[in-house]
């Protein structure tokens, strides 16, 4: 079995919402080759041309997930397999993202974003005259 591959159980619980389709070059590869493949990619985040050639000729994996994404199947596929939480259920996600050591703001880069969100933040100091400059009196 393959890294991204679904288990035997995870394909028993999936297969009864996934139409069947028993004809053209599609069905020849078979429906658990092609989630696999759409798993695969969505996993890795790779277009659609480095699928591996285990999967089969990605053009065809594409055109097949295009008419399955138009028919509402894979809406249907995550409505059906969405989880159940009942009023006292939740989830807790502890992901960390971390950047590196030299992203903590140390020196270099360039000022102008600092200038840019300056002016936009700082109020104007003084207030515009109403009056047009054609209009002010030029008496000493």
């Amino acid at each position: 079995m393959h890294r991204h591959a679904l288990t035997d159980e995870q394909w028993e619980r999936l297969q009864p919402f996934l139409p069947h389709s028993r004809t053209g070059p599609a069905s020849l590869r078979g429906d658990r080759q092609f989630v696999d493949a759409v798993i695969y990619r969505a996993k890795t985040g790779m277009p659609w041309r480095d699928l591996p050639e285990r999967f089969g000729p990605w053009k065809t994996i594409y055109n097949r997930f295009t008419r399955w994404s138009k028919r509402g199947v894979w809406a249907k596929v995550f409505k059906a397999l969405q989880m159940r939480v009942d009023k006292t259920g939740s989830i807790v996600d502890a992901t960390i993202i971390r950047a590196h050591q030299d992203a903590a703001g140390g020196k270099g880069g360039s000022n102008e974003t600092l200038w840019v969100i300056l002016a936009a933040d700082s109020p104007p100091r003084s207030t515009r005259s109403s009056t047009r400059k054609g209009d002010r009196s030029t008496s000493r």
